[in-house]
C-alpha cells in the first residue's frame, strides 16, 4: 500500500466505532488485531453468543477500546441496542459448516437469513453508515442449505440499499473462498492426520479457491473504505487442487478418498456467466454490480471498471492452479502467523486472467 493510500485508510478509520457480528471467530480476531494495532478507532465492539470465547479474546487483547456484547443476530431487539452509535458494521456471524447446516436447515435459515434481515433493519434504524456482509463462494449456484442461505443473505443486503429509503446506510458484500488456517478449515485436520501418515480427502478431483486470514481482512477493510453500496466484491484468489494442498501440508502421506459429503461440490464458482454480464475487473478484484437503476444513478466511480468478456466464469477448476512449491511456502507462512497471499488468478504477477475465462457451454 502506498503512503497516500495508507494515509487515506488511516483517516477513514480514525475515530470510528466499529462492530463485528460473530467477532470471536477466526476472521473477527484477525480483524480486531489489525484494526486495533494499526488504526486509531474510537471503539471496536465484538458481538457474539459465546461468553467463553469473549472471555478468552478479552484476555488475549487487553485493549481498552475493545467492547464485548453478548447477543445473537436472531435477536433484533438486542441488535438495535448494540448498533447505537456505530459507524461501521462487519457482518461475519453465520452458521458455516455444510454438514451441520444440511442436518439443521431451519437453524441455518434463522441465523443466516433472518439474522441478516435483523442486521439490516437494526443498521438502518440506528443510522449505521456502512455495513459489509461476508459471503462465500458456496452462495454461487448453491447445492446445499448453507450456500442457499448465504445467497439469500446477499440478495437481502444488496436490496437493503433500496429498503433504507432516504436514510444514508450503505450495504455491500464480499464473496470469497476457503480461508486457509481458519477454524474449521482443512489445514488443522490435515495437520492432525499427518502424524498417522494418511490424509482423508472426499474426492481427488476437488479444487478450491484459497485466501489467508490476513488477506481476507485487508480485502474487507479496503472494500469498506471504497464501497458505494450495492456491490458484491470478489478478490482475485489462488486456486488449488486439494491433492496438491494435502501434499504441501503433509508431504509423502498417503491419501484416502472417502467420498463427497452431502451438499459438497467438486469445484467452486465465484462469478457465474450470468453475473459476469454485470461484473467488472477492477485490478486486484472483481465487482458484481446490482442490476437496479438506483445503482446506476449512484455512480460509484465506475469509470475505471473494465467489463468482463462474454462467457467469463470464475471457477476454481479453471482459474490457474498454485504450484506445489507455492502452496508449501504459503502453508509455512500460515503456520508461522505471517501469511501473504498467493499469486491470484488474473493478477499482474500471478496466473493469466484468461485462465478464468471458460465458455458458457462448459
Amino acid at each position: 500500500m502506498s503512503n497516500s493510500a495508507e494515509a487515506r485508510s488511516a483517516a477513514f478509520w480514525r475515530g470510528k466505532t466499529v462492530l463485528v457480528t460473530g467477532g470471536t471467530g477466526s476472521f473477527g480476531k484477525t480483524f480486531a488485531r489489525l484494526l486495533l494495532d494499526h488504526y486509531a478507532v474510537r471503539a471496536l465492539r465484538i458481538y457474539s453468543r459465546d461468553e467463553l470465547k469473549q472471555y478468552e479474546m478479552s484476555s488475549a487483547f487487553r485493549d481498552e477500546r475493545l467492547r464485548f456484547l453478548l447477543g445473537d443476530v436472531r435477536d433484533k431487539d438486542r441488535l438495535f441496542r448494540a448498533f447505537e452509535g456505530v459507524d461501521v458494521v462487519v457482518h461475519a456471524a453465520a452458521l458455516k459448516q455444510v454438514p451441520a447446516c444440511e442436518y439443521n436447515p431451519i437453524e441455518a435459515v434463522k441465523t443466516n437469513v433472518l439474522g441478516a434481515a435483523n442486521v439490516i433493519d437494526a443498521a438502518i434504524d440506528a443510522g449505521v453508515r456502512r455495513v459489509l456482509a461476508i459471503s462465500t463462494d458456496k452462495a454461487v449456484n448453491p447445492i446445499n442449505i448453507y450456500g442457499a442461505t448465504k445467497l439469500c443473505a446477499e440478495k437481502l443486503f444488496i436490496h437493503g440499499n433500496a429498503y433504507r429509503g432516504e436514510r444514508e446506510t450503505l450495504f455491500s458484500c464480499t464473496r470469497y473462498g476457503n480461508v486457509l488456517g481458519s477454524r474449521g478449515s482443512v489445514l488443522p485436520l490435515f495437520l492432525q492426520q499427518r502424524a498417522s501418515g494418511r490424509l482423508t480427502i472426499t474426492d481427488r478431483r476437488m479444487t478450491r479457491f484459497w485466501i489467508t486470514l490476513p488477506e481476507a481482512v485487508r480485502f474487507v477493510m479496503g472494500r469498506i473504505e471504497a464501497m458505494a453500496g450495492g456491490e458484491i466484491f470478489v478478490p482475485k484468489m489462488a486456486a488449488a487442487r486439494m491433492t496438491d494442498l494435502a501434499q504441501a501440508i503433509a508431504p509423502g502421506c498417503a491419501i484416502d478418498e472417502v467420498g463427497i459429503r452431502p451438499g459438497e461440490k467438486l469445484h467452486e464458482v465465484l462469478i457465474t456467466e450470468d453475473e459476469a454480464r454485470h461484473a467488472y475487473d477492477c485490478g486486484d478484484h472483481f465487482v458484481i454490480a446490482p442490476e437496479f437503476d438506483w445503482f446506476t444513478r449512484a455512480g460509484a466511480g465506475r469509470r475505471t471498471w473494465r467489463p468482463l468478456p462474454e462467457g467469463f466464469r470464475y471457477s476454481s477448476d479453471a482459474a490457474g492452479f498454485a504450484s506445489p512449491a507455492e502452496l508449501q511456502a504459503l502453508v509455512g507462512r500460515v503456520l508461522a502467523g505471517e501469511a501473504e497471499p498467493l499469486p491470484a488468478a488474473g493478477s499482474p504477477n500471478g496466473h493469466p486472467a484468461h485462465a478464468a475465462h471458460v465458455a458458457s457451454t462448459a
